[in-house]
């Protein structure tokens, strides 16, 4: 009894062929070759045994009905992971319709870091200690002036963070969809530094929204959409004037755009902000009969982040400030303002659209004097309570009656 196994090719197709080689009962010679519906080598050697087995067992009827012996099926590769994040993205990224910037960025990680780094290994192959080296790429030795070296990251920690983030959830994807058994390694982020908020004091501010309503409406209203409202940049770009509620004196957040496309918000929710009386008389001015959105360029397409930069770069000089283009700052100090004038942290989280609480928090160390104040309301709750008689001590005595 002989089985060879050799490899075959057709056509562009490739495979293995089974070679097998045999006596009958009654002496006459049995041989046949056939392509094994298997993929690897050892699979089709296997598949090559049953075969001959099977045919030496139920004898020259066998040929008759041709029944195929059970081969059982090989388990599917592991892939490496430069060949999961296709399929990472498309079937979890986008399949959850993450937000586009979310998207981007994470084919950015992978394309830039991720790949380069573990791209060639299989998803159960990559360690710990890949992970180590992984993080060593981010950082780079500084010479300390005395022999020896110091370590700089090369980036920020939330910006590392973000990327193991990325590994973290390819790898535990694999593990839902079955590709490996368990996560092959720990992934660690690291401890973020406290880091100051920058905002504008409050004359600062102002002397920003007198500049803006200088420069150009449109940027009058953006700075106050930023600072009165605490809207991002996309919220900015993406409100309607449908948004905009001049009888109950509010505006509703419920669009964002990023690279010309609308979609939902940060935190994917709406919500409603009240105006104050200076946001409200600035967007009056401005209502026109352009389009549905609140601002546009002067060739009537939408506003864009390169140009809302322009106006804040020309608003900053004017206010004698260093020009930096930012329009975040002035979410800063729309949460920094409401924090130091009492407002509760809850409020603050609904007003700006913060998914985590701990986000808004972070602006809460600038109420001054909260922690007396909270202590006052204990006073105060003391001298609401109607004067009532000592009770007299026991001790020594009998007791009242």
């Amino acid at each position: 009894m002989t089985v060879r196994v050799r490899p075959w090719t057709k056509r562009g197709k490739s495979g293995w062929e089974v070679d097998i080689s045999f006596l009958w009962p009654d002496g006459t010679r049995y041989r046949e070759r056939k392509k094994a519906p298997v993929t690897s080598e050892s699979a089709a050697r296997r598949w090559g045994q049953q075969r001959e087995t099977h045919l030496m067992s139920e004898g020259k009827s066998a040929l008759e009905s041709e029944p195929e012996p059970t081969v059982q099926p090989e388990p599917s590769p592991v892939p490496t992971l430069d060949e999961f994040a296709p399929s990472f993205i498309r079937g979890h990224a986008k399949a959850k319709q993450q937000k586009q910037s979310g998207i981007d960025a994470k084919e950015s990680i992978l394309k830039h870091h991720l790949v380069p780094a573990l791209g060639h290994k299989r998803l159960d192959e990559i360690t710990d200690e890949d992970v180590a080296l992984l993080l060593a790429t981010f950082a780079e030795g500084i010479p300390d002036g005395h022999g020896g070296f110091r370590i700089k990251l090369t980036a920020k920690v939330k910006t590392i963070n973000n990327r193991l983030t990325v590994l973290a959830k390819l790898l535990r994807v694999a593990v839902e969809w079955k590709k490996i058994p368990a996560m092959p390694c720990t992934v660690k982020l690291l401890k973020v530094p406290e880091e100051e908020l920058t905002f504008y004091e409050q004359d600062i501010y102002d002397r920003l929204v007198d500049a803006a309503a200088k420069v150009d409406p449109r940027a009058h209203v953006i700075v106050l959409l930023g600072g009165d409202a605490g809207l991002r940049r996309g919220e900015i770009i993406g409100l309607f004037q449908t948004d905009v509620d001049f009888a109950r004196h509010q505006l509703t957040v419920q669009r964002s755009s990023y690279q010309g496309k609308l979609g939902p918000t940060k935190s994917k929710k709406n919500r409603t902000v009240p105006m104050t009386k200076a946001l409200e008389a600035a967007l009056k001015a401005l209502r026109h009969l352009r389009g549905e959105r609140v601002l546009y360029r002067d060739d009537g397409t939408p506003l864009t982040p390169k140009k809302i930069r322009m106006w804040m770069q020309q608003v900053e000089r004017r206010a004698g400030l260093p020009q930096t283009g930012a329009v975040h700052i002035l979410r800063h100090s729309f949460c920094s303002h409401l924090a130091m004038r009492g407002a509760p942290a809850r409020v603050i989280q609904e007003l700006a659209g913060h998914t985590e609480l701990s986000t808004t928090l972070r602006y809460m160390h600038l109420a001054k004097g909260a922690k007396h104040a909270a202590i006052e309301l204990l006073d105060a709750a003391r001298n609401e309570l109607p004067n009532v008689a000592p009770v007299e001590s026991t001790e020594g005595g009998s007791r009242p009656s």
